[in-house]
């Protein structure tokens, strides 16, 4: 057993926590990274099948994501724009198969007018919320404890209307049933892109790839850590603590520091066993805070066939088995990729077959009701499922359930003693995302930093730049 003396560790090599550590050892601090993988990325994950690049996690990076463009610069990562030439096709929860031109869905003119009312009416909730703090909202209590799917039925009497608007907070982002969390958990999740309408625009949430990959990012960051600070294959599974400092425990390797760093999903926390238990309100806080499930759907092609039938390969179907199908080949690949997603009780139904060969048929059939039979006869087959992975169970990140954003949300990034917090799950601007998690990595480094050096912390500070830029030269 190796034991490491250190001013900060922490626990999870994502990309909150190895950019928590890369910030940290920026300013002269001494860190050490446990990760209970063999690999670095968390949730973003990549591999080679048949000579296609496969992002298992995730993958895009949208304009509003500044503080992850801000360390892709700094590394030197190059990205590459998603296919989005072509018209797109959407299928209605009538079986109908439409390919059309243009942002708005075809449907009725009367349902577009009421999506348009949805999500004018999201947006100015959105803009008069602060990501940081959702429950400050003046009707936070209010839109805490009615779901997503009653409020909105409450502002519109169009069901398809309410179905499509509905799709992309709940299917697309949390990856839940609209019943089952808030209309307050919404707001922040619009909040968090700096508008509903980057949500529902696919071109804008959905623009851009690295290079690298995604896990390319987390693999450059881990590369430029000192010897002797990350160590793979190391779940922490106990944590002694006191005012004075921790001691975090892997496999083999056993750290002493004045500071830990939990940067694991919230549903990770109870992974670990505390000595002493920490306090009522943490172990509560954490039972209220729960990972939604999407199955990720890869198809390779021998070519992108769709690009010839002039389609984006960009679908749409509420109440669909696979809501959405995007063009994922990757930059330089001869290869036609698709992507889609199967998300909450539809990945239920999945799951619930017997074979992987049914499953393979049944969303083969699914995917070719949008894109015709070409679709059935992929060279590679794959679903990523985070769900049953031990260091994640769930995907794409928590959210909490019905009033639990309002009633525990104020104290999710309080640290308990030496004890800190830091993943995209508890970030404002870029919940769920990677910017969030480089945003959360860099204002956890930045508390502990203050805190070990006795200085003020700049509670304005986001995360967009590196904490370098806060020392006075």
């Amino acid at each position: 057993m190796k034991h490491l003396e250190r001013d900060v560790v922490v626990v999870g090599a994502g990309p909150s926590g190895l950019n928590a550590a890369y910030e940290l050892q920026k300013v002269g601090k001494t860190v050490a990274v446990l990760e209970a993988r063999d690999r670095v990325g968390g949730r973003t994950w990549t591999d080679v099948m048949d000579g296609a690049t496969i992002e298992i996690g995730g993958q895009w990076i949208s304009p509003d994501q500044t503080a992850l463009y801000d360390l892709i610069d700094e590394l030197g990562i190059e990205t590459f724009e998603r296919y989005k030439q072509g018209k797109s096709v959407y299928r209605a929860t009538d079986g109908t198969v439409t390919v059309y031109d243009g942002a708005d869905f075809p449907v009725s003119e009367h349902t577009v007018a009421e999506m348009n009312k949805l999500i004018g009416l999201m947006n100015e909730l959105a803009t008069a919320t602060n990501p940081d703090k959702p429950w400050d909202h003046p009707q936070a209590a209010e839109l805490d404890k009615i779901s997503f799917h009653h409020w909105l039925r409450e502002q519109s009497d169009d069901e398809l209307a309410c179905l499509n608007v509905g799709l992309f907070i709940a299917g697309g982002m949390l990856t839940k049933p609209a019943h089952t969390f808030s209309a307050l958990q919404a707001v922040l999740m619009a909040a968090s892109a700096g508008s509903f309408d980057n949500l529902v625009d696919e071109d804008f949430i959905l623009d851009r790839r690295m290079k690298s990959t995604m896990q390319g990012v987390s693999k450059a960051v881990a590369e430029r850590l000192h010897e002797q600070t990350l160590f793979l294959n190391n779940p922490v599974l106990k944590l002694e603590w006191s005012e004075d400092g921790v001691v975090a425990h892997g496999t083999d390797v056993t750290v002493s520091a004045k500071k830990v760093i939990l940067a694991v999903p919230p549903n990770l926390y109870n992974r670990i066993s505390y000595f002493p238990p920490l306090p009522r309100w943490q172990h509560v806080t954490h039972q209220h805070q729960s990972m939604g499930l999407v199955i990720k759907v890869h198809a390779v092609y021998e070519t992108p066939f769709w690009r010839e039938e002039g389609l984006s390969g960009t679908c749409f179907g509420p109440n669909h088995l696979v809501q959405e199908i995007y063009d994922n080949t990757f930059d330089g690949e001869s290869t036609g990729t698709l992507v889609g997603f199967i998300s909450d009780v539809e990945a239920d139904k999945i799951w619930a077959l017997e074979s992987e060969e049914e499953r393979k048929e049944t969303i083969l059939k699914a995917i070719a009701e949008f894109l015709g039979d070409k679709a059935l006869d992929p060279k590679v087959f794959y679903l990523s499922d985070f769900g049953s992975e031990e260091w994640t169970r769930g995907a794409y990140a928590t959210s909490y359930d019905l009033g639990g954003l309002y009633r525990f949300g104020p104290s999710q990034n309080e640290n308990v003693g030496p004890i800190y917090f830091s993943s995209s799950d508890l970030a404002g601007a870029g919940y769920q995302h990677v910017d969030g998690a480089v945003r959360m990595g860099r204002r956890t480094a930045a508390r502990i930093v203050a805190e070990l050096d006795g200085t003020a912390y700049d509670e304005s500070y986001d995360g967009e730049k590196s904490i370098a830029s806060l020392v006075v030269q």
